[in-house]
């Protein structure tokens, strides 16, 4: 069979992009796929000849947008790489400085808590119990327990004040 007039062709294109528009395809990946399925059809005849190329091109396109899908689905949206935009979220080198000296000043104010006084602050603010859990595990008060607090709050802040 003969391959249809060049005029044709524009038509046929034009009801194969509107073929892939219709299952969801904006007009440049349907455009996109309609050049592949040219492609594919030109590829294709140099071996054999293609009774119906119409036929053939429409039905290559939607393959292709098939396959197009279903990779979308499987690895997800394609992105380029000048599209991509990088944020460094990692704190400056000077914070990270400050951060460490503000650490070592907690950690020598911590030291300069009685030992009580340090294991219910930490065990109330870092470990996250109740005021009864850390009274019942030490055997004081929960009265004792929210003057521990207290008293190590208090230091804190004062030896802390300033940084």
């Amino acid at each position: 069979m003969k391959a249809p007039r060049v005029d044709r062709w524009q038509e046929i294109f034009a009801r194969v992009r509107g073929a892939l528009k219709r299952r969801g395809r904006n007009s440049h990946d349907a455009d996109d796929l309609v050049q592949e399925a040219w492609v594919r059809l030109a590829c294709y005849e140099k071996d054999q000849v293609v009774q119906q190329p119409e036929a053939f091109l429409m039905r290559a396109a939607l393959n292709l947008s098939i396959d197009a899908h279903r990779a979308q689905l499987t690895h997800g949206e394609e992105v380029l790489v000048e599209d991509v935009v990088i944020i460094d979220v990692s704190p400056p080198a000077d914070a990270l400085v400050l951060a460490r000296e503000r650490m070592a000043r907690l950690s020598e104010g911590m030291s300069r808590l009685t030992e009580t006084t340090r294991s219910v602050f930490l065990a109330h603010r870092v470990e996250g119990q109740t005021y009864a859990e850390i009274a019942r595990d030490l055997g004081i008060t929960i009265s004792a327990v929210q003057k521990h607090v207290a008293k190590a709050t208090l230091q804190l802040t004062a030896w802390m004040d300033g940084w």
